[in-house]
């Protein structure tokens, strides 16, 4: 028979077991408050334009407001790092991309938080292309020529990017590494700025966003010679992809939600449902499309290994190509 110590002894450990143990959670009832996506970059950009389309179309779905939380500064540091010490109840959730999730981990030498450890994936959630676009008045028309001249001047032919570590910095480096050609970085404060020079000719390459490009492209201010991922573009459909010449090369921008780690599990399933089910909207699709991307489908356990690959990638990149930010 238990003693009435015991029995004290007994309640009280399990009132502690009981406050160290996560709350039970009813995913069939969540979310029954607003969540906040907390975006990594300044209103308006295209990070910032992805999180408010899907947040707008998960409160449709779920009947509770997705409040968008922009969040930027040190490099995309500001925002992901909020998110990685936010409570893990499914109420808080980062919009990441392929910057903050996996070129970061190479480019900092103290990041203060971890894109695996740190965080659970949610849902991937589009792909966006880079297209090489160069001056006009070259002899360049595609992306053999472009190498066949930068082989005969090594280290010559200049071009632009945004900033050091940039996507645009980066996929260039990659080009560099895959065609063994010698282009010289010129870092720019703005893309407009290297614009403003593709087209005087001063830099005359330049790989960007396909969005970026897609107005002065048709308004044929730079020519479009390569597209950087596997597949055309269906708003440049005759522009052909780099991997056409260059096997194997790919760069695109790619967006996807993440949730601090330790987020309950039925949190996690039932918001990567919600999301398939918001990039099957056709509104969703043609919004997304309309910017010169694509829906992202990948199943939730394919999510980690791949940000794994990506990291492994562009930490080889960011070290031959001895790119620092801090």
């Amino acid at each position: 028979m238990m003693t009435r110590g015991f029995r004290i002894i007994t309640a009280a450990l399990i009132t502690v077991f009981a406050l160290l143990s996560p709350p039970a959670v009813n995913a069939q009832d969540y979310p029954t408050r607003p969540v906040t996506i907390i975006v990594p970059t300044g209103p308006g950009g295209g990070t910032d334009i992805i999180a408010r389309l899907i947040g707008a179309q998960l409160a449709q779905q779920l009947g509770q407001a997705f409040v968008i939380d922009n969040r930027p500064g040190a490099g995309l540091l500001v925002g992901t790092t909020a998110a990685a010490k936010a409570e893990p109840d499914g109420y808080t959730l980062l919009l990441g991309l392929n910057g903050s999730m996996a070129v970061n981990p190479s480019l900092f030498s103290k990041l203060p938080y971890d894109p695996i450890r740190d965080f659970t994936p949610v849902a991937m959630l589009a792909d966006y292309p880079f297209v090489v676009v160069v001056n006009k008045e070259p002899p360049v028309r595609s992306i053999a020529e472009l190498i066949e001249l930068a082989k005969s001047k090594p280290g010559e032919l200049n071009y632009g990017s945004a900033g050091s570590g940039t996507g645009q910095h980066l996929s260039t480096e990659l080009f560099k590494m895959m065609t063994g050609t010698n282009l010289a970085h010129v870092p720019y404060r703005s893309a407009q700025a290297v614009y403003s020079d593709v087209i005087s000719g001063r830099v005359p390459v330049f790989f960007d966003n396909i969005s970026g490009a897609l107005a002065l492209v048709q308004s044929d201010k730079v020519r479009a010679i390569g597209v950087t991922t596997q597949a055309r573009s269906p708003v440049l459909p005759d522009v052909p992809t780099v991997a056409e010449t260059v096997p194997g090369f790919e760069y695109h921008t790619w967006f996807g939600l993440w949730a601090p780690t330790k987020t309950p599990r039925p949190v996690v399933e039932k918001l990567n449902t919600e999301v398939g089910r918001a990039l099957s909207s056709p509104a969703v699709t043609a919004s997304i499309r309309a910017a010169a991307g694509e829906p992202a489908t990948m199943p939730l356990a394919d999510m980690e290994p791949f940000v794994a690959a990506e990291i492994a990638k562009w930490a080889d990149v960011i070290k031959r190509a001895g790119v620092k930010v801090d």
